[in-house]
């Protein structure tokens, strides 16, 4: 007996080894303007795999989206946080991130359109299946994976964390492949309720796959340890919420893609 649990614990020791998660940033372009991602995945792992596209806060591409895509990579998928502002520029001051999410929505092509010159990094990458692809992310970033579905993307699935929720117009709706998931703080005040109906409405009209999950007892920014750290009103970190947000999305994954 003790010599089998010693060879369990070598086998769990020796697997843990061989994972070898390599990240690299990654320079590329949109319009003439320089982008910085960063790329995620197991390089002891062979063969290709789905990848997965991660948007940042409106921050910027900071360590917390490092950290999802490290994640991601850590559970065998090819991870790849797009960088939206260029130059891998990050903020701390909620101003000059408004600012800088601003300059990016009001242009729904440029906003699209470097959501999608990070998708082609992703879908291009040698080790990726470019026919299993998901986009995930987190406020900003949430709503940037959302217009990516809403755009007709080619992903097979779609997750928002606490992200703002764009009305689809009926044309954009029918265009939908993703099959999309809404983490949403049930506490969080800064998303009205108006948007949800017109949101779900729209969706539903146009018989889009999607789920709703409403975390209760949870503000916006949930997902994030220290949020409550930026001191602004509405924002807190919720352990339970993030951990089962991220189970949710998990499930998805596998069921677009194949359980591991």
């Amino acid at each position: 007996m003790k010599f089998a649990i010693a060879s369990s614990t070598l086998l769990l020791v020796c697997s843990l080894s061989m994972a070898a998660i390599k990240t690299e940033t990654v320079t590329y372009e949109y319009e003439g303007v320089k982008l910085k991602g960063f790329l995620a995945y197991d390089d002891a792992k062979e063969g290709k795999r789905p990848g997965v596209l991660v948007v940042h806060e409106w921050w910027g591409l900071d360590d917390y989206a490092r950290k999802r895509a490290r994640m991601l990579a850590e559970m065998g998928y090819v991870a790849f946080a797009a960088d939206m502002y260029g130059e891998g520029k990050t903020t701390e001051h909620p101003q000059e991130a408004g600012q800088m999410a601003g300059a990016v929505r009001k242009n729904l092509d440029t906003w699209i359109g470097r959501a999608k010159a990070g998708l082609k990094v992703l879908q291009e990458h040698e080790k990726v299946d470019a026919k299993k692809i998901a986009a995930i992310g987190y406020c900003f970033g949430g709503s940037t994976a959302l217009q990516l579905a809403l755009s007709g993307a080619d992903v097979a699935a779609v997750v928002s964390f606490h992200g703002a929720l764009p009305t689809p117009s009926e044309d954009q709706a029918k265009t939908v492949k993703a099959r999309i998931l809404i983490c949403h703080g049930a506490l969080d005040s800064f998303i009205p309720e108006k948007a949800i109906q017109e949101f779900r409405g729209a969706l539903e009209k146009a018989n889009v796959d999607y789920q709703f999950v409403y975390y209760a007892g949870a503000y916006h920014s949930f997902t994030v340890p220290g949020a409550d750290d930026k001191k602004l009103k509405g924002i807190k970190y919720d352990a339970n919420a993030d951990r089962r947000s991220w189970q949710h999305m998990q499930m998805l994954f596998n069921e677009v893609f194949g359980a591991k």
